[in-house]
């Protein structure tokens, strides 16, 4: 039966694939604690234990996923990649540029001391950053070495031993450092400082209680009584009563229906109100109820039963780019509409709602409200980013051709020939067409369902096929190496993020409470930037993670090839 099994593996060695990606998944979502392994490294390991069997895969299995994995990753950063070197993000997004550059270094010092070649280099560089993407051009970058097919096939083995070797420390590394040991480097009390900045983007009680005043909202029927304020205004003059704060909170309501003498009357801005009237008002309870007072509740079903939806909204509006929720609450087309929730990047990382929250074209903005309300917003904010499961696979497939055949062109520097391979030009091709898709939003789409298949599945793919190839050398490559490739991981993980949130504090004069978000932005760790926001109790830290990510999301990768031509 065993004889069997592997000789089938052998023989269908597409089904070994996907018993590496099964296997890994499985292995990377078991628990130690508070820490997993997580699906790229638990099915690397299980590709290497497959590769024991002595199975061949072809290389062009894995360059067809990593392609795809690259192109959603351009894809997703594109939006904040570009407006991080164009606009206001710019010192976040040469903060990126600095860290990657000393990760680079560190890298590159630790290689040179150790006596580490390309193979080893590629490796101590992906998992001491936790960025297996570069594995891919890393590869390209072997392969295109004048070395002997022996040579190049030792070094690409010796790309998942140090990677392996050096993963742990670094995900967990980082997520330590930066969250115990980088308030005390900042000299800050980060919960503190978090607070302080709520207060300044506009909450009163933090971050929650902010964002709560623009989520609690209800349609309340009131009856007007005579010689209640609003007798005798208009809707428009009515609302505008109503508009200021309270506590610090911003007051918005809205008067979406109006019955009178028992007919439900076409309502506009300047309809006049009446004693008797009963109007549908839209907003926070307690303001409602503050702000009309001597008015009578009552129940009316029918007045109160309207279309009403909350759906996402993409913000490509380039006149509403950089603008405030505060600032565009005072416009028509947020008539009757509330923000709930912002996501940004790549990987939908929530953004605090709060007054002072700017909104950035690529965001996603999720409004509630009634039909008529949201499509007016929509209008005038994007476009609306309903539920579908089509991929737009014309400029997938065609953005990859174009973008792999720009990669493919090749320059010689001296005897090194220099080149981003197809790989990287798949990255570009994702990080333009992701962009322009922010811009018009007419094509291009690929789903967030897809984007995580060609995210997660693309990668592990391309893990699973490397760990099956390199399974029977691992183990001779890692007595090889020794226990010093883990203290080198130490050394080339470590010095960046301890020298990351000094460089923020006194050369980039970073807020305090977003720098440590900066430092884990610049490290592509999400993992890292949520134990931050754990020790702060805010989501504040996340502000200043969208710019350094998508920037060092894309240099970190390709440094893989960089390191690989350094070492060369």
């Amino acid at each position: 039966m065993v004889n069997w099994l592997v000789e089938t593996l052998r023989g269908n060695p597409e089904l070994a694939i996907f018993l590496a990606l099964g296997a890994g998944y499985w292995l990377g979502a078991i628990k130690f604690g508070s820490f997993s392994l997580g699906s790229v490294t638990g099915t690397l390991l299980a590709g290497i234990l497959v590769g024991q069997l002595g199975i061949e895969i072809s290389p062009q299995v894995k360059s067809v996923f990593f392609m795809l994995f690259l192109f959603a990753v351009g894809y997703g950063v594109g939006p904040q990649f570009v407006r991080g070197v164009a606009r206001d993000g710019v010192p976040q997004a040469l903060f990126a540029v600095v860290i990657c550059l000393l990760v680079l270094a560190c890298v590159v010092i630790a290689s040179v001391i150790a006596g580490y070649g390309p193979g080893f280099a590629a490796g101590l560089h992906a998992g001491s950053q936790t960025i297996s993407a570069s594995i891919g051009l890393a590869t390209d970058a072997i392969n295109g070495l004048d070395a002997s097919a022996a040579d190049k096939q030792a070094m690409l083995n010796q790309i998942p031993v140090a990677y392996a070797v050096t993963y742990i420390w670094g995900t967990v590394g980082t997520g330590w450092i930066l969250a115990t040991l980088g308030p005390k480097l900042l000299r800050v009390d980060l919960a503190a400082e978090c607070r302080r900045y709520e207060k300044e983007m506009g909450a009163v009680a933090g971050g929650e209680a902010a964002q709560s005043a623009w989520r609690r909202i209800e349609m309340r029927a009131y009856q007007i009584p005579e010689g209640q304020p609003t007798v005798g205004k208009t809707v428009s003059e009515t609302e505008r009563l109503a508009t200021g704060e309270q506590d610090g909170v911003p007051v918005r309501m809205f008067i979406e229906r109006i019955r009178r003498n028992g007919q439900i009357i076409e309502l506009k801005p300047d309809t006049v109100l009446a004693a008797g009237d009963v109007i549908a008002i839209s907003g926070r309870r307690e303001f409602v109820v503050s702000r009309l007072p001597g008015s009578h509740e009552v129940e009316d079903r029918e007045l109160l039963d309207v279309p009403a939806e909350a759906v996402d909204v993409v913000i490509t509006n380039k006149a509403v780019d950089g603008r405030t929720l505060r600032q565009l609450a005072t416009h028509e087309m947020a008539r009757g509409v509330y923000p709930t929730r912002l996501t940004r990047g790549a990987i939908g990382l929530q953004i605090p709602v709060l007054p002072e929250t700017k909104l950035n074209r690529g965001d996603i903005l999720r409004i509630s409200g009634t039909l008529a309300n949201t499509d007016r917003a929509i209008a005038a904010l994007g476009y609306a980013d309903r539920p579908t499961d089509v991929t737009d696979m014309v400029w997938v497939g065609l953005g990859i051709l174009v973008g792999g055949l720009i990669g493919a062109i090749e320059f010689q520097l001296g005897p090194v020939p220099i080149t981003l391979s197809t790989s990287g030009g798949a990255l570009l091709a994702g990080l333009f067409i992701g962009w322009l898709r922010s811009v018009s939003p007419a094509f291009g789409r690929v789903p967030t369902p897809s984007q995580w298949f060609m995210n997660s599945v693309g990668l592990t793919m391309f893990i699973a096929v490397v760990g099956i190839s390199s399974g029977p050398t691992f183990f001779s490559g890692l007595r090889e190496a020794g226990i010093t490739l883990f203290f080198w991981g130490l050394f080339a993980t470590t010095v960046p993020m301890l020298l990351a949130p000094l460089i923020g504090k006194y050369v980039f004069k970073f807020d305090p409470a977003i720098n440590l978000g900066c430092c884990g932005g610049a490290r592509t760790s999400t993992a890292s930037a949520g134990m931050v926001a754990d020790a702060a109790q805010s989501n504040v830290p996340m502000l200043g993670y969208t710019v350094p990510y998508a920037v060092s999301n894309t240099l970190l990768t390709i440094w893989g090839m960089v390191v690989v031509l350094l070492i060369s």
